[in-house]
């Protein structure tokens, strides 16, 4: 199955023009929080993407129909058509998916409810929020806003790894003929109640999101959205469009276990099997978007999976999130577009904020700097809160098209 074009929001840029440019420069998208406040937290920055406006992107959909995520998901959907050239009155005769992960779903809207609720009791919550917080509502935006109705829209609520649960729901509907097409990825932002528990847990960085670097202090919420176009080879062909890469396989498991702790061997066995399912080799491996989140337990925790499963020298690993934040049901997404672009123009993605190498992580971690490289297959790892892992495998279709 192959992708044929994608939209994506971010910190560092939106749409693939920008968001290109940004991982070229290895641009960090930090900045104080703008979209609540944040005032009484000791330390108040994230990876929010102050450019985003809804009315720039939404043709159909009035932006206050749907919250801030929704409009994200439905603006980076129209942008991944556009990519694809995909015409929307033939997919309209056609049997589509729409698969949205997330974490919370239009939080924001949540956040102002539980404030109205404290100020002034149930009966003066804003009716208008209450309709948009149910996070069923994310694929439907998207599907209204491309005036789609024959599709399977979906809501995977997988937390960190739902971007690339998503994408792994698209592959299996088109490989069991279940789909023409489908648009899948992720959508979500910063929110005062997420914020508030992993600040509790001592979770966040105070400044910078640094991960495999030594004096790495913990992650920090990013927002945004990716969405996909996956279609089979003779699909795409039959349209004459043009083929950015192929998802060749994922694996997704659960730990069943500590819900913000990840098992090491679960995460091999579901790196492993995305391999298998792939049918690729180890060894021909050219990068690993790493989960890497900046954690001391976590990236302890991928570095010594990444040496059981590729060995002594496993390939360089780059984390994306240094540069967009930890951008929850959107991350998964946000690493396969950063993958294919690495592909397409012939580089790595750096690990930005990076200074000391850590003992414990023993990995090329593609340090600040951006790197030239030619990447035949690449590997997108995620692990969500809870205990769910995921891992996708990208080909290059121009060194591996025909395996298509």
């Amino acid at each position: 199955m192959v992708v044929t074009g994608f939209g994506v929001i971010s910190s560092i840029g939106i749409g693939r023009a920008d968001f290109l440019a940004g991982l070229r420069a290895g641009k960090c998208g930090s900045s104080p929080i703008s979209l609540w406040d944040a005032s009484g937290f000791a330390h108040r920055e994230a990876y929010e993407a102050p450019a985003f406006d809804p009315a720039d992107h939404l043709r159909n959909v009035e932006p206050g129909r749907y919250g801030r995520v929704g409009a994200q998901a439905a603006a980076a959907a129209r942008m991944a058509v556009a990519d694809a050239g995909l015409d929307l009155d033939a997919a309209r005769a056609e049997r589509g998916v729409i698969a949205v992960g997330t974490t919370c779903g239009e939080s924001l809207d949540m956040d102002a409810l539980a404030a109205a609720e404290v100020a002034g009791g149930l009966g003066q919550l804003p009716s208008e929020q209450a309709r948009r917080v149910h996070p069923g509502r994310l694929p439907i935006a998207v599907a209204a806003e491309l005036g789609l109705t024959n599709v399977e829209p979906v809501t995977i609520p997988t937390v960190c790894a739902a971007g690339n649960y998503a994408i792994g729901h698209g592959l299996d509907a088109l490989r069991f003929g279940e789909a023409d097409y489908a648009l899948c990825g992720g959508a979500d932002s910063v929110n005062r109640m997420g914020f508030a528990g992993f600040y509790r847990l001592r979770a966040l960085a105070k400044e910078k999101c640094r991960p495999f670097d030594l004096d790495r202090d913990g992650f920090m919420f990013g927002e945004g959205a990716g969405i996909l176009v996956l279609e089979t080879l003779a699909h795409a062909r039959e349209r004459g469009a043009t083929v950015l890469a192929e998802i060749a396989g994922y694996s997704l498991n659960c730990d069943a276990d500590h819900p913000t702790r990840p098992k090491r061997e679960r995460v091999v066995e579901c790196l492993r099997g995305a391999l298998r399912d792939a049918s690729a080799d180890p060894a021909e491996v050219d990068v690993f978007f790493a989960h890497g989140s900046g954690t001391k337990l976590n990236d302890e925790m991928e570095s010594a999976a990444l040496r059981e499963v590729f060995g002594a020298a496993p390939p360089p690993v780059t984390g994306l999130k240094s540069m967009i934040g930890h951008t929850q049901g959107a991350a998964g997404a946000h690493g396969c577009i950063a993958a294919m672009l690495g592909m397409n123009h012939g580089f790595i993605p750096p690990t930005v904020n990076f200074a000391t190498p850590d003992p414990v992580c023993p990995v090329d971690c593609v340090p600040n700097e951006a790197r030239p490289a030619s990447i035949g297959t690449a590997v997108v790892n995620s692990l969500g809160v809870g205990g769910n892992n995921a891992a996708v495998v990208l080909r290059s279709f121009e060194k591996f098209g025909e395996a298509a």
